[in-house]
């Protein structure tokens, strides 16, 4: 792990990809670089912003001005904030602005966002025309680390979350880390629980160097883009080597066959935002190796603990309404995990812990354990 750069100084990660790949350019003002950056990576190109009202309201006029200004004709397409618009009514919504703004297949779509946009619009991009190019400009910390990297979009399912989706690629990612300053205490936070994540599943230096500096990132400046920046490097490695999730890739949902369960069981709503499911989704999974014998109890209180300093929560009883709508109830949790995609004919693909920084990927887990488990979870006071 190097040292943080000077945060004047943008930083940019290359997702390895052969004809494919692209950059991740990282550091504050990016959006005021959209436009020039569009015009030399496909000139001519006419474009659509995908975005939601609340990121519109902050940064669709910086998005504009910086298109404006390279003499790029853009279309808007603004939903509704949150996980709702990340259904079919939103996908159809978003498809059906881009053919009426006839945005053709050598034109490019802007997704201007968090991980919902990025994930809503990148789906879309996929189907229309059978294929449109797009950028990320992911404007939650829960997105420049995570969601706008690698190419998976989709959408909910009523049966759970992104259960339709495909792999499609950006062409280019631009995380302006200023967007960061106008996100919630609450938002920040989730999304710091994604750069937790990569730490706990194969940097044990990084996790250190987040335990000593994690409230200089939350303040901003050069440790904040040094942990995005490590955060990208690791996700895009992982990508290079394993684009379609065939193996390595999955390591990267420590934490999230829990937490997806979680956010189902609550609505997809404001209740839980992802990054807290996936918090609470890690420290159980880290709970459930110790149990196992295969991670010390002291390294999964580890996590525990700097998730919590961190100000996320840890377990499920942390959740608000946390007797409502089956989170009390291990069998209807289990249910939702077995919709889970790294299901494989009925029995379950954990990521699980044998240490800080080594995460393993453990396949034909028999659900009984697990329920058992999260019984005893649940029963905590």
């Amino acid at each position: 792990m190097t040292a943080p750069l000077p945060s004047s100084a943008p930083i940019t990660v290359q997702v390895a990809l052969g004809e494919r790949s692209y950059d991740i350019v990282i550091g504050r003002g990016g959006i005021d670089t959209l436009g020039q950056r569009i015009a030399a990576l496909r000139p001519g190109a006419r474009t659509a912003i995908v975005t939601d009202r609340n990121v519109a309201a902050q940064w669709l006029p910086r998005a504009e001005a910086a298109l404006d200004q390279a003499g790029i004709a853009h279309a808007c397409i603004v939903v509704e904030p949150g996980e709702s618009s990340k259904s079919y009514a939103g996908l159809q919504q978003v498809c059906e602005a881009l053919i009426a703004a006839k945005i053709e297949r050598n034109d490019l779509v802007i997704a201007l966002g968090g991980g919902v946009i990025g994930d809503l619009a990148g789906f879309s991009s996929a189907l229309v025309r059978r294929g449109l190019d797009f950028v990320q400009v992911p404007t939650s910390l829960l997105a420049q680390v995570d969601s706008s990297v690698g190419g998976k979009t989709g959408i909910n399912s009523p049966h759970g979350k992104n259960l339709v989706g495909v792999f499609h690629q950006p062409v280019l990612v631009i995380a302006d880390t200023a967007a960061l300053d106008t996100l919630s205490p609450r938002q920040f936070r989730a999304g710091y629980a994604e750069v937790v994540k990569y730490g706990a599943l194969g940097d044990p230096a990084f996790f250190a160097w987040l335990e000593a500096n994690h409230a200089e990132i939350a303040h901003g400046g050069s440790a904040r883009e040094h942990a995005i920046a490590t955060s990208c490097r690791a996700k895009a490695g992982i990508v290079a080597r394993d684009e379609r999730e065939t193996g390595e890739r999955a390591l990267l949902n420590l934490g999230h066959t829990f937490g997806h369960a979680l956010e189902a069981a609550t609505g997809f709503s404001d209740r839980l935002f992802h990054g807290e499911g996936v918090a609470i989704g890690m420290v159980l999974a880290a709970e459930f190796s110790a149990e196992r014998g295969m991670m010390p109890a002291s390294d999964a209180a580890r996590l525990a603990k700097h998730l919590a300093a961190a100000g996320l929560p840890t377990r499920m009883q942390d959740i608000g309404g946390f007797a409502q709508e089956g989170l009390a109830d291990a069998d209807a949790l289990l249910t939702l995990m077995t919709q889970d995609k790294k299901v494989k004919r009925g029995r379950l693909t954990f990521i699980l812990m044998e240490a800080i920084g080594r995460a393993v990927i453990t396949n034909d887990v028999d659900p009984a354990p697990v329920r058992d488990f999260l019984q005893r979870k649940l029963s905590e006071r």
